[in-house]
């Protein structure tokens, strides 16, 4: 039997592969069945540069994730962080599809984040805030605009108003009208939904800016040092995190609160899994604010992967 010939889904491929409703039910069934995902492995290449890991698999197929992270890349014409994301046949082990890393990575961390707000956030919520303005801030105006439809109004704020106002710029192009806003603390305190993109090392969403209802969602901090909260909003709101196995021992927003004895680990109330397939109900009324912090989790990348190779 002769193996198919292997598949290469550019970046534009894989964005066209994976329209938003198709992906967001992809992943809420991978949360809810998750396949089998070891820990993620880091390997240090040089003092500076790592490669890092991430496989998930099932009966039907092999993935992984290749990240390599390169500071001086740029000096070679490449970028800091490289993804590539490769495909298996199970049952052969012959590879199927080489996906790029990047649009796969962009497009199933903003549909996270999405279907984790559909689930946690007031209902009939109109207005979201980014907190941000790096490569994933248009990608999450553009999936909460299609998975959540009761959204009305959208607003960006970054540290840099120029960069901001690119990102304003960029979706107005595609018909999405976005405010760029400077008084981050009536923005947030505007909002039904806030998400933070950011490598913040200090808190840039605080307790005391938010409206009761609010939904938070945490997306740039992946290492202890890294904060986008601070004590007063870990401990008020009620937490989801994608997983506790991946947010619990590297995410600053709950390890360095946890450190401090603001809280502990059961003040994480689930893992968003636990909420799609309806084990357990975190939002009790309309007054609470719920926060979901995600550090990305290789069932995401698999179940986009699967999904843009059915496509075509």
């Amino acid at each position: 039997m002769i193996a198919p010939p292997l598949r290469i889904l550019s970046e534009s491929d894989v964005h066209a592969a994976l329209p938003w409703e198709p992906l967001g039910r992809a992943l809420t069934a991978a949360f809810a069945t998750p396949p089998a995902v070891p820990d993620r492995t880091a390997h240090a290449l040089s003092a500076a540069d790592s490669l890092l890991l991430m496989p998930a698999w099932d009966e039907l197929e092999i993935g992984t994730k290749l990240v390599t992270v390169i500071p001086t890349a740029a000096q070679h014409g490449g970028r800091t962080v490289e993804a590539t994301y490769l495909l298996l046949d199970r049952r052969t082990g012959a590879p199927r599809a080489l996906l790029d890393g990047e649009a796969l990575t962009v497009r199933r961390t903003a549909a996270t984040s999405a279907i984790a707000a559909r689930a946690l956030a007031r209902p009939g919520a109109r207005r979201l805030l980014v907190i941000g303005t790096g490569r994933l801030a248009p990608w999450m105006l553009r999936g909460y605009r299609a998975l959540l439809p009761s959204l009305t109004h959208f607003a960006v704020w970054g540290r840099n108003v120029t960069s901001a106002a690119a990102v304003a710029e960029e979706l107005a192009r595609e018909g999405l009208t976005v405010e760029v806003v400077t008084d981050r603390p009536a923005a947030a305190a505007a909002a039904d939904i806030v998400s933070c993109v950011t490598t913040a090392t200090e808190p840039v969403v605080l307790g005391a800016w938010v409206r009761d209802g609010t939904h938070i969602d945490l997306v740039g901090g992946f290492t202890p040092a890294m904060r986008e909260s601070d004590d007063a909003l870990i401990r008020r709101a009620r937490v989801v995190v994608d997983t506790r196995s991946g947010a619990l021992p590297t995410a600053g927003d709950l390890t360095q609160p946890i450190a401090a004895g603001v809280i502990d680990a059961s003040h994480v109330r689930a893992e968003l899994g636990e909420v799609l397939r309806s084990q357990l109900t975190v939002r009790r009324g309309l007054a609470d604010v719920t926060l979901f912090k995600s550090v990305g989790h290789a069932l995401e990348d698999f179940a986009a992967a699967r999904l843009a190779l059915s496509a075509g």
